[in-house]
């Protein structure tokens, strides 16, 4: 794949309903029965955390296949000094897309962009096999942690600007935006406008589970 062969371009409201649609081809019963991130997209556009000049999509064959969506959170450190993070995601390519570079070729460009703007970290949660290839490490590693001291295995950190981070302990603190996803009933009243599809259970919602509740334990 070579820079001739997709699009990236900012999302346009006119994407919205293709990218909603994707989002939900790509995550339908990946981590839970069935899945609301299409509706987590829907209400992260409208929230304040939201970074709409971070909003992409990338097209290939003349067509949307993938979008990425980025937001404000924060960092505490023990003095009770902020610093403002970039939280990504969701990041979705359509499943007859995927593994051909193209979430990666979206994933760089945004960085990029991100940099130009002069955000300088991005944090995230995710399968450590997916993100580590684009520059991402344990938060345990930059000393980034939960308030108690807890550093979960999928709380992920990369480095825009090498040299970021001095070893001093922050605590991240994630935007709200996610929380009407917690509405199963506001989520399952949203899905109605979409292709009906089955709920079912499949193994990889076994290895979400095993991510989103291992953490790291330092033994050094």
């Amino acid at each position: 794949m070579n820079k001739k062969d997709y699009i990236i371009r900012l999302e346009t409201k006119n994407d919205y309903n293709t990218v909603e649609n994707i989002a939900r081809e790509a995550f339908w019963n990946l981590s839970v029965p069935g899945c609301c991130e299409h509706y987590f997209m829907h209400v992260l556009r409208q929230h304040k955390a939201f970074i709409p000049e971070l909003d992409y999509v990338i097209e290939a064959g003349g067509k949307v296949i993938g979008s990425v969506m980025y937001s404000e959170s924060k960092l505490v450190d023990e003095n009770g000094t902020e610093k403002a993070v970039l939280t990504m995601g969701p990041i979705c390519i359509h499943p007859d897309f995927k593994r051909q570079g193209y979430g990666k070729a979206l994933l760089e460009y945004t960085f990029d962009k991100a940099r130009e703007m002069g955000w300088d970290a991005v944090i995230n949660f995710g399968n450590p096999d997916n993100y580590v290839a684009r520059g991402y490490k344990s938060c345990f590693k930059y000393n980034i942690c939960f308030e108690g001291d807890i550093y979960p295995a999928p709380l992920l950190v990369k480095e825009l600007v090498e040299g970021t981070f001095d070893g001093r302990k922050w605590f991240y603190h994630q935007n709200d935006a996610d929380a009407p996803c917690g509405d199963e009933v506001a989520v399952e009243e949203y899905d109605k406008q979409f292709t009906p599809k089955v709920k079912a259970w499949q193994p990889s919602q076994e290895e979400f589970y095993i991510h989103s509740h291992s953490v790291i334990n330092d033994k050094r």
